[in-house]
Formats: C-alpha cells, sequence, structure tokens
C-alpha cells in the first residue's frame, strides 16, 4: 500500500512534519480556527500527536446503544480544507462528472486496505459488527462476513442472527463502503483506510447528486459542483446561512430528485415500448416537461450553490408571514416577558404599565420567560412588555401583526442579543408596529439587524449593535426612527429602498461602513422614496454619512449641468411639452419649494453641519428633477406630449435639516456609481 502517497499533506505518517501537519488530506498550512461548536472538543478528531510518538493519530468514539460495540474511528469533524484538499488533490482532481467513480475506485485502491480490518454496518434500521474479507474497488464495496462473537443491535426485535445471515447472502457478502464505520486501531495501522472510508461516505451524503453523471462533461466536475456544494455544506454548519434558504435549498434538492426519479423511469418505460404508439408519444410529452422542470430546479440549486449569487438572485427573504389577526375571542393580551418575577417587580408592572388608572375593565396577562416566545404568541393589538434583564434569541422575531413591544425601563437594562448567524433579528410586516426602550445586539450575523418589508414601524428610544447591514427598508414601506442609536454595522447603518418612506429624527448613527444609503430609484419602475432626516447626529463612520446609489449614465447627464449651474447657480429644465424652450429655475427656489420647511443659509461661512444638510438637499433634488426629466423625455417618445410640466407636480421627497456630520471618513454626502 502506497504509505507515503501524499506527500506534504499526504495520509501516511511519512508525511506529516513535526507538531503542525495534520493527518488526513489536510492543508499544507494549518486552517484558522473555526468555532467550537462544530466540534466536540477544542482538538478537531484529525488533530495529530507528536510525530514520534507511534501509533494512530485520530480519535475515537464509543457507539450509543445498549450494545457494547468496539470503538470506532472519529473521522466526521474533519474540516473544510481537509476535505476541500482530499478531493480536490487526491480523489477527483480534475475529473469529469462521469469519471468520478473511475477516480474513486483509483484512489481507494492505492490506500484502502484489502483486508484485515473490522467495522460497523451502519444503515438506518440495524448496527451489525462484520469483517472485511475483501474489497471490490470498481463496485466501491466491500465483502464481509460476520464477526464473532456476533454483535448487533436492531429497532426491529425479530432481527435475529439468521435473518441477518439471509440479508447478507442476497447481497452477496458485498456492502457500501460508505455504509462501513472502521473499528478503532491504536496501531494506527488502519488511518488511511478510515479517512478514505469517511470521505466517500461524505461525498455521497452529501455532495453527489443522481443526476450528475449525465451533465455535461467539459467541465471539471470538483470545480462546478464539489467546491461549492461543499462550501455550503459548511456555511450552513457554521449558521452562515439563513435558516429559509436552507429549508428553500432542502425542498429544492427534495423536488429535483423527485422528479429525476420519475424521469428515470418514465426513459425506462420508453425504452420497452413499441415505435409509434400513441402511448409512447404521450409519455415523450409528460418527459420532455420532466426534463424542463429539472433543468429549472438544477438552475436554482446552483444560484444557490454559489456562494456570489446566493442572496441576489437564489433567495428572497420570505416577507409572506401571515398574520393572524384579532384573537378569536376578540381579547386583547398584554405579554410581559421576565426572566425571573418578583413581587417587587410586579407590583410595579401593575403600577406603572398594567393599570396605571382604575381598570374599567378586566386586562389578559400572559407570562413568559423569553422575548421570543411572547412574540410568537401575539395577535393583532397585544402588547410585549420586557423586563430588565439580558435575554438570548436563537431565532428571528417574525412580527407580521401590529403589536407594540417595549422596554420596562431603559434600554441598557433590557438587552436582547441574537445567536445564529444565519438570519435577520427582527422581520417586519405588520401594518403598524412600535418598538421602544429595547437594546438590540447582533453577534457574527450574515443578515440585517432590522427589515421592514411593508407597513409601518416605529423604533423608539432603542440601541441597535449591529453586526452586517443596520436598518432595511424595503419598498413600500414605512420606518420612523426616533431618539435612538445605532451602530457597528459593516454594511450602511440604514438602507432606504425605493418607494419607501423613512423618517430619521434625533438620533445617532456612527461606527459603521456607510451611515445611511439611498438606493437608486432612478429606474422607470421605482417611485421617489420620501425621506426625512431631522437633528440626527450622522458621525465616525468610515465612508460617508449619507450615500446615494445611482447609475453611471445619470451621473454622465449631469456633468453638463454642473457647469452651468456653477456659472448662473440655476438648473436648466427641458420639458418635453417644450423640446427647443429651456427653462431656468432658481435653485434656491427650488430646494425652497421641495422641502418646503428648510431654511436656506446664504453666508459663506457655513458650518459643516449645515453645509451637509445643503449637500444632500441639493443632490437628491437635482436626482429627482432628473427622473422627472427622464420621465417624461419617455413620454414623449410614446407620442404622449401632455405631460405634466410642473417640476413639483410630484411631491418632493426630501426634508433634510438640523442634521450634524462630524468625522465620517469621506465627508458628509457622497455618491455610488454602478
Amino acid at each position: 500500500m502506497a504509505d507515503g502517497l501524499l506527500a506534504g499533506g499526504g495520509l501516511g505518517s511519512e508525511a506529516m512534519a513535526r507538531d503542525h501537519e495534520r493527518t488526513g488530506w489536510a492543508a499544507e498550512e494549518e486552517p484558522a480556527p473555526l468555532g467550537k461548536g462544530l466540534f466536540e472538543d477544542e482538538d478537531s478528531c484529525s488533530d495529530c500527536s507528536n510525530h514520534d510518538k507511534p501509533g494512530t493519530s485520530l480519535q475515537s468514539f464509543v457507539p450509543e446503544g445498549k450494545t457494547h460495540f468496539p470503538e470506532m474511528f472519529q473521522t466526521s469533524h474533519l474540516l473544510f480544507y481537509e476535505r476541500f484538499r482530499a478531493y480536490q488533490d487526491y480523489i477527483l482532481a480534475d475529473c469529469k462528472a462521469s469519471e468520478v467513480k473511475e477516480f474513486t475506485a483509483e484512489f481507494l485502491e492505492k490506500v484502502l486496505e484489502p483486508s484485515g480490518w473490522r467495522a460497523v454496518w451502519h444503515t438506518n434500521v440495524f448496527k451489525v459488527l462484520v469483517e472485511i474479507t475483501d474489497v471490490d474497488f470498481a463496485a466501491l464495496k466491500a465483502v464481509v462476513r460476520l464477526a464473532d462473537p456476533y454483535l448487533c443491535e436492531s429497532q426491529v426485535n425479530t432481527f435475529t442472527l439468521e435473518c441477518m445471515k439471509e440479508l447478507l447472502d442476497l447481497k452477496e457478502h458485498q456492502l457500501p463502503l460508505q455504509e462501513l464505520w472502521v473499528v478503532f486501531d491504536d496501531s494506527g495501522a488502519f488511518d488511511q483506510t478510515a479517512l478514505a472510508i469517511e470521505h466517500i461516505r461524505f461525498f455521497y451524503q452529501n455532495i453527489w447528486r443522481s443526476w450528475d453523471e449525465e451533465e455535461e462533461d467539459e467541465y471539471d466536475y470538483f470545480v462546478r459542483c464539489v467546491e461549492p456544494r461543499l462550501r455550503l455544506h459548511y456555511d450552513i454548519l457554521e449558521d452562515r446561512v439563513p435558516s429559509g434558504l436552507i429549508v428553500d435549498y432542502q425542498n429544492l434538492l427534495t423536488q429535483c430528485e423527485e422528479s429525476y426519479r420519475k424521469f428515470l423511469n418514465l426513459r425506462s418505460s420508453l425504452s420497452n415500448c413499441n415505435s409509434d404508439s400513441e402511448q409512447e408519444n404521450i409519455s415523450m410529452v409528460e418527459g420532455l416537461k420532466l426534463y424542463s422542470e429539472i433543468e429549472q430546479l438544477k438552475q436554482k440549486l446552483k444560484l444557490i450553490e454559489n456562494p456570489l449569487l446566493r442572496y441576489v438572485f437564489g433567495y428572497q427573504k420570505n416577507s409572506n408571514i401571515q398574520a393572524k389577526g384579532i384573537r378569536p375571542s376578540g381579547q386583547k393580551v398584554t405579554h410581559v416577558v421576565s426572566s425571573t418575577m418578583t413581587t417587587g417587580l410586579l407590583q410595579s408592572l401593575v403600577r406603572d404599565k398594567l393599570c396605571p388608572e382604575p381598570c374599567k375593565e378586566e386586562i389578559e396577562i400572559q407570562f413568559h420567560s423569553d422575548p421570543l416566545s411572547a412574540i410568537n404568541a401575539c395577535y393583532e393589538g397585544d402588547t410585549v412588555i420586557v423586563c430588565p434583564g439580558r435575554y438570548v434569541v436563537h431565532g428571528t422575531f417574525s412580527i407580521a401583526d401590529s403589536i407594540e413591544l417595549e422596554g420596562y425601563g431603559l434600554p441598557d437594562d433590557i438587552v436582547i442579543e441574537k445567536r445564529g448567524k444565519g438570519d435577520t433579528f427582527v422581520d417586519c410586516t405588520g401594518a403598524d408596529i412600535k418598538i421602544s426602550s429595547i437594546k438590540f445586539v447582533q453577534h457574527d450575523a450574515v443578515e440585517g439587524i432590522l427589515i421592514i418589508h411593508r407597513g409601518k414601524t416605529t423604533l423608539e428610544n432603542c440601541v441597535l449593535q449591529c453586526e452586517t447591514t443596520g436598518v432595511t427598508v424595503r419598498t413600500s414601506a414605512e420606518f420612523l426612527m426616533k431618539n435612538s442609536d445605532l451602530y457597528g454595522a459593516k454594511g450602511a447603518g440604514i438602507e432606504i429602498y425605493p418607494g419607501s418612506k423613512c423618517t430619521l429624527s434625533d438620533n445617532g448613527i456612527h461606527h459603521c461602513k456607510e451611515g445611511i444609503l439611498i438606493k437608486d430609484f432612478l429606474d422607470e419602475h421605482y417611485d421617489i422614496p420620501k425621506i426625512t432626516m431631522v437633528n440626527n447626529v450622522i458621525h465616525n463612520n468610515e465612508g460617508y454619512g449619507v450615500v446615494l446609489v445611482k447609475p453611471t449614465i445619470f451621473s454622465d447627464l449631469q456633468e453638463n449641468a454642473q457647469d452651468e449651474t456653477e456659472e448662473n447657480k440655476t438648473f436648466k429644465v427641458q420639458t418635453s411639452g417644450e423640446a427647443d424652450v429651456a427653462e431656468r429655475v432658481d435653485l434656491e427656489e427650488l430646494i425652497e419649494c421641495a422641502t418646503g420647511k428648510m431654511e436656506l443659509y446664504a453666508r459663506a461661512d457655513l458650518s459643516e453641519q449645515v453645509e451637509g444638510n445643503c449637500e444632500i438637499v441639493n443632490e437628491l433634488v437635482a436626482a429627482s428633477t432628473q427622473k422627472g426629466q427622464l420621465k417624461k423625455k419617455r413620454l414623449s417618445e410614446l407620442g404622449i406630449t401632455q405631460a405634466d410640466d410642473n417640476l413639483m407636480s410630484q411631491e418632493m421627497f426630501v426634508s433634510i435639516v438640523g442634521n450634524q456630520f462630524k468625522w465620517n471618513g469621506k465627508g458628509s454626502f457622497g455618491t455610488f456609481l454602478f
């Protein structure tokens, strides 16, 4: 057997450098340590002992159950890089999909002990100890016999020794390698065998698809299929994929497997039919439909498997959570959340929140130990009061009804922490949601802290400690944020989508990648967002305080207008009804008309804060004006000549006054061109 086969990252102990290399097919360099949650203890099961110590470098485990099976090699907790290098460099290399089985057999022939080892044959129904007498490498099967003494554990009591012998006879004593778990041996002689079988088992359970062999062969199978599926598997293990996306992927996979089985059965029946029969013609039509369905499902799976396209095309957050509406009894309930309840706290709650005035009617109160269960129990019009304490939640706050979520005390005393990297913290779709006096803390997340899909959400006197993006205000949604503090976002603190309404008053937005990001609204299908920003302090952000995203073509169109604006301080607006007549509009009048509230500062010594407010208004008004021109031009091209020439016919969306912009890395306002 080729003990020194995998030099540099090999299977054999000769391939391991002292103290630093890992056994199996480890990366040449030690990969960065992953979270302990993936492993049973601090050391990976593939961590090797000192090279000077003889024997195995793998760990063992005792199978669960009543039967006392011998210890088995623990190989299921390998790192991503160990599996990646094994498949890329030693098992699959640059093979095509149709060559996978051939390459795998060649690999096993080099590293697998052909006989002399024991294993536990593990199925969904039973576990039984067997001895391996030979290996059929081409079929990826081992020739076995029952071990002595006979050890078996079954979910079916009638599964006797005679039944097992009959089953092995039916299988001609050949079992798939992936169903065998190698019995532990501390000599080190079977380390390579245990690792090789682990990689084969993992491959056919998590990577290989039944339709892969029929894929086109001009592509490298590892690059096209193995690597993205392997990355997705570990992203899921590390909680880096939203739970909704995981469910979508599993459902798509199940649908595709079922459709492919139907397709194979139909193809098999067609080969047995008489040619030109009516039944054959019908089956061919059904086959084409199934083939088309399978191809569509496969494309959706590939989008999710691709880490770059996963969130752009493959997944749209499920915001169609159904509202419960009014409780069948018509009663509104107050939910009280507290990890512990004392008489003093209860008296304070009754005095301040539950019965501040003499109650005219009875109030139903439900008590919860965590806020997530309280949210899930809410109906339309309910109130959730969260008492002081630190609460850790592992799911998403999906709020589809109009409810109030309020903290009883100061935000720093009422902290809700989110564990689980894949999901949004708070997901709002209700018509009128109010959240107040709570601190939300996010850890190691890949989704934002708060998303308003539709309806109105009011956030008052809250603290948002973000991890990725902060608040996302989707199209048609309304967001009102007052007296709150938002910080720590690796993206934008607040993302404002076209067609939304966003009111920000007396807030702090700081220490984010960007303070506020306004999405492109110039497309003809988008409505202008309505934005109000009053007395906010936007500071210490890495990029700009406020960023407007817009297409490069719009920037080119604006360059010509900028020269004239600098000379005359006016905008030149050409309407569709007056193609040859240029109407000049005073910039100050346009801004004043747009805001309706903003005081114009004409002094030369404007402070940085006032300049920031003016700069944002100027840019957004110009963008809005340009959108109007483009719309009129399109209407004119369609022969519609009665376009409204009034620049203010659409209610302008800007009201920006009294905001302070301090110490932002790139300034108060900027544009991002795409």
